[in-house]
């Protein structure tokens, strides 16, 4: 769960006795769900997009700060909106997070070089840090308790339908039209979302207890703008790898440690037994995922020659099998082996990304990397919902919060340093000399194999971990 939700889902609402589509709560359920299932599609219609993007704007070196730069500026975002909810309540920041990711889907979709999509990607991070962090103080806000498990799992479910058809949809359109409305048509459809749950979110708000008001914790915001601006400074510096890049490499590390060391729990850099290396091991899980799903599309485009509906299609698979993972965690019996399915999911990941990788092989059919993915995400959906289990578990009456937004801290910081390191590696191995002119065959295959060799290595690290989540008796 996202940063200031369990704090908040302990304010009782008054007893209804409908469910999540009686009509005190159908436009509310609907409203939230349209609103993860545009962020959702806008995620998976990226992944397709983003080889012919990069291409055309002549930035396949800087590929990897498509994804990175997203979740940099989500990570200070997160942290921004938590303390805006508690503070004045969710409707502003869930609006304002909505207005900002489309005017960051506008700037992407206009971009005319490659920089100026990397910013409209990070204004879409920022955007959707608010927005999601919103939507999960609204659940514990405006539904009795009893109803906010079917609303969570209204958010998993709105996953599924993008996971099949966004790659077509996006491919198509890219396709046919042009990668370019793949961001620009998508602030057409806020319009609806914002239209069905507005006056039932301001409904639901007068009817709650006024939020705490008073100022905002500066504190807090400003070690996660240090922990955002010192991981981008270290990524731009690796991606150069000159004795320029030196100087702020030094400036990211002096910004990004101390604010690590104050966002995330004590011992969690070392692996400290039980909760520390929980936390941990949330942000090991999903750079090393995430990092190395980023590069399949792209590795498809440019190794097999494939469309970019095919090449997004490649990764539909992990999509619908991380479903089915969270599924198989949640079966009766599973709370005895919580360390078990940890390990399995990071082993599974490894072997997925590792056979990705296969891909690379001459005469390897290219539907090797999807069933690959497939278990990559039945091994993602056994570990990260064990992860939040055994969070919730270790933690001590009144931690449960700040345990949480650690857990979501390490996530957004794993996955901007892995896919920051993603790219260093691709640029390393020739990535970032390819021109759009050489581009369809000129990416090295090495390129892509030393990151998913990496990234394989990091989830089997993961699962070398795994036993450290038990506390000591």
């Amino acid at each position: 769960m996202t940063a200031p939700d369990s704090a908040l889902i302990s304010q009782l609402t008054p007893p209804d006795q409908g469910g999540v589509l009686s009509a005190r709560y159908r436009a509310l359920t609907l409203g939230i769900v349209s609103v993860v299932l545009l962020l959702a599609f806008e995620a998976t219609a990226v992944n397709t997009a983003m080889p012919v993007a990069a291409r055309q704007l002549h930035g396949v070196g800087l590929y990897a700060f498509a994804f990175s730069g997203y979740f940099t500026s989500t990570l200070f975002a997160m942290v921004l909106s938590g303390e805006w909810c508690d503070r004045r309540g969710p409707v502003l920041p869930l609006f304002a997070g909505i207005g900002v990711f489309a005017g960051g889907l506008v700037v992407a979709g206009t971009a005319a070089d490659m920089w100026l999509f990397v910013s409209g990607r990070a204004i879409q991070g920022l955007g959707g840090g608010l927005v999601i962090v919103a939507l999960y103080v609204v659940v514990g806000r405006a539904f009795p308790e009893r109803l906010r498990p079917a609303v969570f799992a209204a958010f998993s479910a709105a996953w599924v339908l993008p996971s099949i058809v966004g790659p077509v949809v996006s491919g198509a359109v890219t396709q046919h039209l042009g990668w370019r409305w793949v961001f620009l048509a998508v602030p057409l459809l806020v319009v609806l979302p914002l239209a069905v749950m507005g006056p039932a979110l301001r409904r639901a708000e007068r009817e709650q207890q006024a939020p705490a008001g008073g100022a905002l914790n500066r504190r807090r915001i400003g070690f996660a703008a240090m922990a955002a601006l010192g991981a981008g400074l270290l990524q731009w510096a690796g991606e150069r790898r000159d004795p320029v890049a030196l100087l702020p490499a030094l400036v990211g590390l002096a910004l990004l440690v101390p604010a690590v060391l104050r966002l995330l729990p004590v011992g969690t850099l070392r692996a400290g037994r039980g909760l520390p290396t929980l936390i941990l091991l949330r942000g090991v899980a999903s750079g090393s995922f995430f990092a190395a799903e980023a590069f399949i599309p792209l590795m498809m485009v440019t190794q097999r020659h494939l469309s970019p509906t095919m090449a997004g299609l490649t990764l539909t698979s992990g999509g619908l099998s991380w479903s089915l993972g969270s599924w198989l965690q949640g079966r009766p019996g599973a709370d005895r082996h919580r360390e078990l399915l940890i390990r399995l999911g990071f082993v599974l990941t490894a072997v997925a990304i590792a056979g990705a990788a296969l891909v690379l092989l001459p005469g390897m059919p290219t539907w090797t990397a999807a069933v690959a993915w497939a278990f990559g995400g039945i091994g993602m959906g056994l570990l990260i919902a064990s992860i939040s289990v055994l969070m919730m578990k270790l933690s001590p009456p009144g931690a449960a919060g700040a345990n949480s937004a650690s857990l979501q801290v390490s996530d957004s910081l794993g996955t901007v340093l892995l896919v920051g390191l993603a790219g260093v590696l691709f640029a390393a191995g020739g990535g970032g000399a390819v021109t759009a002119a050489t581009a369809g065959a000129g990416v090295p295959g090495a390129a892509f194999g030393t990151i998913f060799v990496v990234m394989a290595a990091v989830a089997v690290g993961g699962a070398a971990l795994a036993g450290r989540v038990r506390p000591r008796d």
